[in-house]
């Protein structure tokens, strides 16, 4: 059995654990996302005399996660403070002679959950992640879909709620999906964290109506077989009856399958792989490895 090294590299948390090609996640630590010289010691420090096969790396993004690019391993034009342009897969080079592999956070995630989790038996399903930030993850056809570089699904444009005054919290685009949805736009809309809102808060239906129109974008761009949402926001257990039935008065019987009308609870799910979605996700990466 391999020993492999998971990273989930996220923009408040990193989470480091030690698994193998199965997805079991055998232990895991976890440390504030600070500075890359604070945060990336502590990476090393928790790899060093682990004997590790593999590293699979799962990052917020943007980054490159293109092979063969001069910026391949790094984080890029991220907002996170002191991130940017940073050579993530680099740092850890100069202290692991293993293979490694390196993709977003979600990417990763979609991977991991059509290999042991909740789109098992797909070769075809997208992770979304709702919390700080919006992203979006895709497999097609059994592979992880890269082209210029990653995926931006959470940045793209939707319609306004006709109630919505709210700019959007983006700080490249303001009102897009991302500026509008993720968990820091509810606190600055309502003045309290998401977290506080009752769950019948009128809020819901709104952070349900865009992400809806996201996922109608999704579905008839890249007809995933699986729509997997996690994140801190999809803790709201009451979000997922209310994007399901607004994606299907969007669709409004436009594409006629199963999973859009009379399965479409088994269609939009939680994470099977729960927490461990996205450390497994950085197993599925390191298990690709070469």
């Amino acid at each position: 059995m391999k020993v492999l090294g998971a990273i989930e590299a996220g923009g408040t948390k990193f989470v480091c654990g030690i698994g193998n090609e199965q997805g079991e996640v055998l232990e895991r630590v976890s440390f504030p996302t600070t500075t890359p010289e604070e945060t990336m010691k502590l990476v090393v420090d928790y790899f060093t005399g682990k004997q590790v096969e593999a590293i699979g790396v799962g990052s917020f993004g943007p980054i490159d996660p293109i092979v063969g690019s001069h910026t391949y391993g790094y984080i890029t034009t991220t907002p996170k403070p002191h991130w940017g342009n940073y050579n993530l897969i680099g740092k850890l080079k100069e202290h692991f002679d293993v293979p490694m592999n390196f993709d977003t956070d979600v990417n990763g995630a979609a991977l991991g959950e059509l290999t042991w989790g909740a789109a098992k038996g797909t070769d075809n399903c997208i992770y979304i992640t709702v919390g700080t930030g919006i992203g979006v993850g895709a497999v097609v056809g059994g592979k992880i879909l890269h082209g210029l570089s990653h995926p931006e699904m959470g940045h793209i444009v939707v319609r306004r709620h006709p109630d919505d005054s709210y700019e959007g919290t983006c700080p490249y685009h303001k009102d897009c999906l991302e500026g509008l949805a993720a968990g820091p736009s509810l606190g600055r809309r309502w003045n309290v964290q998401g977290a506080e809102l009752s769950a019948d808060h009128p809020a819901w239906e709104m952070e349900a109506y865009y992400l809806a129109q996201a996922l109608m974008n999704y579905v008839l761009i890249l007809s995933p077989q699986k729509i997997i949402m996690g994140g801190g926001v999809m803790k709201q257990e009451q979000l997922f009856p209310l994007i399901r039935t607004k994606l299907q008065e969007l669709l409004n019987g436009y594409v006629q399958h199963a999973a859009l009308t009379t399965d479409i609870d088994q269609y939009i799910v939680p994470p099977g792989l729960g927490d461990n979605a996205g450390l497994a996700g950085a197993l599925a990466l390191a298990n690709l490895a070469r």
